[in-house]
């Protein structure tokens, strides 16, 4: 089949594309996410993409309009509902661009994640693609996770540290913080019994 396969960044792509075209696919990229903050991330993910592209010979699509306003104007006050807005943002859009291309089917890189809604994922793909006439390829991808890390690293590509919006970025300081508290608080607490 001819698919289109929305992508989230470089490192995101490498195994579900090894996996689709090892099924005898011609893939098609697609990177649209608005939600991606700040601009300097942004770009360093179109970065990896682009290298990505040389190195493997995927063609893909870029949407370079740096899309945070229109991202922030749907999830500001929704933001316990972010991520599926965030999906119905990236994956209509991908749906939409499919059946524009006359692609047979679309599927996303967002399945490769461990750290993404699988089920919302899914849900939302086959919603979108239903309401634009073209079929979503469900794949699993989780599974080669470690196998995408190990050849992104060979690559020498760009892996970011959190999932791309301004909200998933405060999480992964905050992270940082409450983990470097508890390590204070241990240290005190052994210090007080010696």
């Amino acid at each position: 089949m001819d698919v289109l396969l929305h992508v989230c960044c470089g490192p995101c792509t490498i195994y579900p594309l090894s996996l689709l075209r090892e099924e005898g696919h011609t893939i098609r990229g697609y990177f649209y996410n608005p939600n991606i903050h700040p601009y300097r991330e942004f770009r360093r993910r179109i970065g990896a993409l682009v290298t990505l592209m040389e190195k493997t010979g995927l063609e893909a699509e870029i949407d370079r309009e740096y899309g945070l306003t229109e991202y922030m104007r749907r999830v500001v006050f929704h933001e316990e509902n972010r991520c599926g807005i965030c999906y119905d943002l990236r994956l209509e859009a991908a749906a939409k661009r499919a059946a524009e291309q006359g692609a047979d089917a679309f599927t996303t890189t967002l399945l490769y994640s461990r750290y993404q809604n699988h089920g919302l994922l899914r849900e939302k793909c086959s919603l979108y693609a239903q309401r634009h006439g073209v079929k979503f390829l469900y794949r699993d991808f989780r599974q080669g996770w470690q196998q995408g890390i190990d050849e992104a690293i060979r690559m020498d590509l760009y892996r970011q540290p959190y999932c791309g919006c301004i909200y998933s970025e405060q999480e992964r300081y905050d992270r940082k913080l409450r983990r470097r508290l508890r390590r204070q608080e241990k240290n005190t607490n052994s210090s007080e019994e010696e």
